[in-house]
């Protein structure tokens, strides 16, 4: 079949007849095209880095992070459109206090790493809605010790031991 949309991207409901989806297609090209983040877990805590990307010299420092505190026990990092990545790590900020101010715990890591990765997938369910142009690497520490996790555009989420989306990740 055809390798451009031809009427079947218009929608994120609508599949082509070789079964694709193309606006979730073009969702991971966004992500694909940003800036490289990176996860790693250790033995005793995460870490998470970015590239920082200077896009304009009247870029004012500091006020296009990609790099978040989602609570005290964890962060995570977004490739891709940065306004699709501040919308996640509200979401992933409410979540973590809503379930702190219900159990008088901390969230746990996958317990987080569900929820958010729900709220990307509900993007993809409705036509009047467009997938997140961005992926997210959570990480985290929890009773369970530390954990990482990788959020796709299309709402998947897989736990690893590293993790690197955007231009300089490697394709296995």
């Amino acid at each position: 079949m055809s390798s451009i949309g031809t009427g079947y991207d218009l929608s994120v409901t609508t599949f082509s007849p070789d079964g694709r989806v193309f606006q979730v297609e073009y969702a991971g090209k966004a992500v694909d095209n940003s800036g490289t983040i990176v996860g790693i877990k250790c033995k005793d805590g995460i870490v998470l880095g970015v590239e920082k990307l200077i896009t304009s010299k009247m870029i004012l420092a500091g006020s296009n992070r990609r790099l978040h505190s989602v609570h005290r026990n964890s962060g995570l990092a977004v490739a891709g459109l940065a306004a699709d990545g501040r919308q996640i790590v509200s979401r992933a900020k409410s979540e973590a206090a809503n379930y702190e101010k219900v159990y008088g715990e901390p969230m746990p890591v996958k317990e987080l790493a569900d929820r958010v990765a729900s709220y990307v997938h509900l993007c993809t369910l409705y036509w009047w809605l467009r997938p997140f142009g961005c992926g997210v690497i959570l990480g985290g520490y929890d009773r369970d010790g530390p954990q990482l996790y990788m959020i796709e555009p299309s709402g998947l989420s897989y736990k690893y031991f590293g993790a690197a989306l955007g231009k300089g990740r490697q394709i296995f």
